[in-house]
């Protein structure tokens, strides 16, 4: 049983993000050799307008450069530099490469080449400048097993890692990598072998605890990942982040009450994103849907966490959980309860009315859609589900009034323009005017008909 998937968050190399190659001036700008006075005049304004992020001006005055002078490596590796800050990797690449042609061994053309073939996802390319690269400096060996797990080369990446760890002493960036390899492989063995060790090591840093509790759950193995939460706890007593775990465990092993104290420790934590404390009280919600003498915890721990996360659209996702469940009367009390918090929400105004209407709680339905037209004067829905309450009150003459009015606003949408008729045939229905409510009655089937062909 997976409780939220296994995943490595690797720190971004120099492919996580496009930057731009920075302009080593001295290397490559500025050996120009001799040149005349209109090269150097276009070359210099070329770079002022790189300068201002003008990279297409900067390219035109490097053409008029290279229509005197096409020997020198520095104009195609400034265009190449302008293509890539334009995001037009495919342009870059050539003049990177010719220049490169003409400096095999810079190591500004080369890396910058590099950044630009991972920004185009040209990973065997980019794979092939970082050995040249290596041969500059070994510090790129390591970008090297990250273009390895790219491209599916994991044995490759592997050996390079080991190579690292075995020269270097191991690393969390290079540990993390390895356990990546493991995740994408299957291997699963590999990847508890490596987070024992890790935890042998470290037995302070709580995400390694963490993943090989994932580990375990994904495997199926329940008792050793329980038997991994305690152990974190053991370590660090007041770790939340053993909670995110062990709650699931405890209501697995029916034991709600211990559920309950973690899923608290879990709410209260700054450590935990609120994504995660919502899939917690999701799973609570399955558990009371099963085990219904629980509801009023889940209505202790649903107004902690609104309150906590200040986020009272809560209160509309466990309202839908319910509806879905078909408990309709739970539904609107979680909707009700929300819109004490946020009472603009369109979606919880909307279930709410809908709601009261089909459970018959005609009055308040009335009031409600009164309060959502002024808040929503241009939405047709709200002024449709008040002339449903108010001919549900026998408010006739007033239902056909804003029945009428909410047309206005209809844009469009023949099924809800029948349903605007089809009510205005009942309110006429029920004043006694026969004729006019023939008519209406008539305008929605014909609307109806038309809407299906």
């Amino acid at each position: 049983m997976a409780f939220f998937g296994y995943l490595f968050l690797v720190p971004g190399k120099a492919f996580a993000i496009i930057q731009q190659p920075e302009d080593k001036n001295a290397t490559v700008n500025s050996d120009l050799g001799k040149v005349n006075d209109a090269f150097q005049e276009y070359f210099f304004e070329a770079l002022k307008q790189r300068g201002i992020e003008n990279y297409r001006k900067s390219n035109e005055a490097l053409q008029k450069c290279l229509s005197i002078d096409d020997s020198k490596a520095v104009i195609y590796y400034e265009m190449a530099k302008n293509f890539y800050s334009l995001e037009e990797f495919e342009k870059a690449q050539p003049n990177f490469q010719k220049a490169l042609d003409r400096k095999p061994k810079d190591e500004n053309i080369l890396r910058d080449f590099y950044e630009n073939e991972i920004a185009s996802i040209d990973y065997e390319s980019a794979i092939k400048l970082l050995q040249k690269l290596i041969k500059i400096d070994n510090k790129y060996r390591e970008d090297l097993a990250d273009l390895y797990i790219l491209s599916d080369r994991y044995d490759n990446a592997l050996s390079l890692i080991d190579s690292l760890d075995n020269q270097y002493g191991k690393n969390e960036y290079r540990t993390r990598l390895r356990r990546q390899i493991y995740a994408r492989t299957n291997n699963t063995d590999a990847q508890i072998a490596s987070l024992e060790t890790a935890i042998e090591d470290n037995p302070e840093e709580e995400q390694n605890y963490l993943n090989l509790i994932y580990v375990y759950s994904d495997e199926g193995r329940e008792e050793e990942a329980f038997e991994t939460a305690q152990e974190l706890l053991e370590y660090s007593p007041g770790s939340s982040l053993a909670h995110l775990a062990l709650y699931k465990f405890y209501l697995n092993k029916d034991q709600p009450e211990q559920a309950m104290q973690s899923m608290q420790m879990v709410f209260k934590s700054e450590e935990i994103d609120a994504a995660s404390k919502y899939k917690v009280l999701n799973d609570f919600l399955l558990f009371v849907n099963q085990n219904p003498e629980w509801e009023g915890e889940l209505m202790e721990v649903s107004q902690m966490l609104s309150k906590l996360e200040n986020e009272p659209s809560l209160y509309r996702k466990l309202g839908e959980y319910y509806l879905k469940s078909d408990n309709k009367a739970d539904a609107l009390r979680y909707f009700e309860m929300g819109l004490k918090e946020d009472p603009a929400n369109f979606e919880m105004i909307k279930n709410t009315l809908i709601l009261r209407i089909d459970m018959e709680r005609f009055e308040g339905a009335s009031e409600l859609a009164a309060e959502a037209k002024d808040i929503f004067p241009a939405q047709p829905i709200f002024y449709l589900l008040n002339g449903v309450a108010l001919n549900k009150l026998k408010n006739y003459s007033e239902a056909v009034e804003i029945l009428t009015f909410g047309l206005d606003f209809l844009i469009e949408n023949p099924r809800m323009e029948a349903d605007f008729y089809q009510q205005i045939a009942v309110s006429y229905a029920g004043m006694e005017d026969k004729e006019r409510a023939n008519e209406y009655k008539a305008k929605a089937i014909k609307i109806l008909k038309e809407a299906t062909k």
